[in-house]
């Protein structure tokens, strides 16, 4: 019994945690649709959490080559499913490193999640990303608030913003 409540205690802690965690004013992470000192941190930190399979959410690290270095670099990013398929956005659109670098990378990466799982991205016409956009947010408590549409919102309102946000569909790769 006592195992049974202490379980529920950490429970509602790490809710009451990720629910903070939300209300955290976006500026303290992005400005300029670039990351601050402190969302770097807690990107980075994240990050390791996510390849080690740790948080919940669909959290994944993402690892592709950086188009300039060659190194490897790692965001952290929600996998979200629609239809029985998963896909990745990017909340921050098109002007970001990890968009750019899967392009260098000819669209290869690899996901992290507990494991290493080499993936092939294929981006989703712009025409075909409302319901992800909306199934996105549904899933994503950080990136919904930089999406500008009501989480209500008809389709339409979600296609109206699609060409801002990359959509890529994930697909297996193989072995590494």
């Amino acid at each position: 019994m006592k195992v049974v409540k202490n379980l529920v205690l950490v429970v509602a802690l790490l809710g009451a945690l990720v629910f903070l965690w939300t209300k955290i004013p976006l500026e303290w992470w992005y400005q300029d649709r670039r990351p601050t000192g402190f969302g770097k941190a807690t990107n980075r930190a994240m990050g390791k959490f996510a390849a080690l399979g740790v948080p919940a959410f669909g959290m994944v690290t993402l690892e592709v080559p950086g188009r300039k270095s060659g190194k490897p670099t790692s965001t952290v990013l929600v996998l979200a499913k629609y239809e029985g398929r998963e896909f990745l956005v990017s909340m921050l659109g098109h002007n970001v490193d990890w968009v750019k670098n899967v392009h260098a990378a000819g669209l290869d990466a690899v996901l992290r999640h507990g494991k290493r799982r080499p993936v092939h991205l294929v981006e989703v016409p712009v025409e075909d990303r409302a319901p992800l956009l909306k199934r996105y947010a549904e899933l994503a408590p950080g990136g919904r608030r930089h999406i500008p549409v009501a989480l209500d919102a008809p389709l339409e309102a979600w296609a109206e913003v699609a060409a801002d946000y990359p959509v890529f569909w994930v697909e297996e790769r193989g072995e590494l």
